[in-house]
């Protein structure tokens, strides 16, 4: 099966809703809330300077169609955008979703880390390629 690369991790395309000529989206392993997906650059940098200005402009656009998509597909009532490392988090949000709005960066940067004593959150790739079906299909 193919794959794409996303830091060290090796994506399968079951998981990619959208690609295009230098970007590409996949719904997230441990969301964070409900239709939190990542948007990313196709060619594999260390760091966000590192991106071309093609490429940076290409994921900021992919990133506002995800982010367009996923707050209809979801019934969002807004969207959180958040860059880390070389990759853009896009989280429809709603009313209520984090007692304290900011605290949903809390929660990002957390969200993937593994915790022992509690059973692990993360989807199963069968999960997640039917959301990605699910998205796909709006396209």
């Amino acid at each position: 099966m193919a794959t794409l690369r996303f830091g060290q991790h090796l994506i399968k395309l079951s998981a990619v809703f959208l690609q295009t000529e230098l970007s590409f989206a996949l719904v997230n392993r441990k969301p964070v809330v409900p239709g939190h997906v990542l948007v990313c650059p196709l060619r594999p940098v260390e760091r966000f300077r590192d991106l071309r200005p093609d490429e940076l402009a290409d994921l900021f656009s992919t990133a506002q169609r995800v982010a367009n998509l996923v707050e209809k597909h979801f019934n969002a009532t807004s969207i959180t955008i958040a860059i880390q490392h070389v990759h853009v988090h896009v989280l429809p949000r709603k009313a209520g979703d984090f007692k304290h709005n900011d605290s949903i960066y809390d929660e990002l940067q957390n969200h993937d880390q593994e915790d022992k004593d509690i059973p692990s959150k993360w989807r199963s790739e069968e999960e997640m390629a039917a959301e990605a079906s699910d998205l796909r299909k709006q396209l």
